[in-house]
């Protein structure tokens, strides 16, 4: 499937008149500095949403390629989650003042998103979570835990045992995945590009790191013996790790870290090995029907991380005003895991 790409940052204003706040919006598609600092209004309450007061945001690579118009949806204020307080709620789904967590149903692509100190999303696509962690460990949560926790006990139903194989394990995503995954007691193969990164892998809790490959289902120890695999890399691994699976095993595909392209030439009758499964999710789908955040055990999460249970602290902490800096280093791969922006 492929889509237009757009030529502009969608613009979403409120009525001139109200309140106004800090964003950062995206003046035009390209480089760090069409992410400009200005005035606009402050959202307005609507029924069936909540307005929040933002305290902090995760970064994520859809927001990099929505600045540089490679997306096929860009609002003029990006950023896909938040953390912060609720400010406004007048169909009563959160009392206001309550510590919520925000990610998608639109934010950042098809209305204004996170990179503000104020945002307006659906209440479906806001989840409580009440907890004493700090924000910008809170900030660290929403997208990448959400995600990781869907892929793996939805999706692909990772229980206590058993093999899984997480590719495109260093990244953000890969890593919160990798960390709940051996919470739940399963043995964890994971891979990685490099062999530097071998040794963080290690030091989560993986039973062994395998060096990335477009066939490593031909060289890994346990081909045809794998419950499940949860793939980053993409559509350029995708069909190597449906051939590494047991029958009835299940590959997830869950990310493009390989790129965008499509498979070629792709027949399932000659292609796809017998008995094994195969599903896709992508997070922009929360909020909607069959995907309410409120199934995703965020609080859960937070109090598991709170207990020293599970590791969530962000990479790197940037402040609201370090905005190009962050994309500086999102851009050049330097992000070593889960970065965030604490909104003062």
């Amino acid at each position: 499937m492929t889509h237009a790409l757009p030529t502009a940052p969608a613009v979403v204003r409120e009525r001139p008149g109200g309140e106004t706040m800090r964003a950062i919006v995206l003046e035009r598609f390209g480089g760090l500095d069409s992410l400009v600092y200005t005035d606009i209004p402050k959202p307005l309450p609507r029924d069936g949403e909540v307005v929040i007061k933002v305290h902090a945001f995760g970064l994520n690579h859809a927001e990099m390629h929505m600045r540089r118009g490679e997306w096929a949806e860009a609002a003029e204020v990006s950023g896909i989650e938040c953390v912060g307080v609720v400010d406004a709620c007048p169909g009563g789904e959160f009392p206001v003042g309550a510590k919520v967590a925000a990610l998608m149903g639109g934010l950042g692509r098809t209305i204004n998103g996170s990179y503000a100190e104020y945002t307006r999303v659906r209440a479906a696509n806001v989840a409580p979570i009440e907890s004493d962690l700090p924000w910008a460990q809170l900030a660290a949560l929403p997208e990448t835990f959400s995600t990781a926790w869907t892929c793996l006990f939805h999706n692909l139903k990772v229980s206590a045992g058993q093999t899984l194989v997480i590719r495109g394990a260093t990244s953000a995503l890969g890593q919160a995945a990798v960390k709940m995954a051996v919470a739940a007691g399963a043995r964890v193969i994971a891979t990685a590009r490099t062999r530097e990164r071998f040794s963080m892998l290690e030091s989560l809790g993986v039973a062994r790191v395998e060096l990335e490959s477009p066939t490593l289902a031909a060289t890994i120890a346990e081909a045809k013996h794998v419950d499940a695999v949860l793939d980053f890399v993409g559509n350029s691994t995708i069909l190597d790790s449906l051939d590494m699976l047991r029958r009835d095993g299940t590959a997830c595909l869950a990310g493009w870290l390989g790129g965008l392209d499509p498979i070629g030439d792709f027949n399932p009758l000659l292609r796809m090995p017998s008995g094994v499964n195969w599903n896709f999710f992508g997070s922009f789908v929360f909020g909607e029907p069959g995907f309410p955040v409120s199934d995703v055990p965020l609080q859960d999460i937070a109090a598991q991380v709170a207990r020293g249970e599970l590791e969530a602290t962000p990479s790197r902490v940037f402040s609201f005003y370090q905005i190009r800096e962050a994309h500086r280093v999102m851009e050049a791969g330097e992000a070593g895991g889960k970065m965030v922006v604490v909104v003062e």
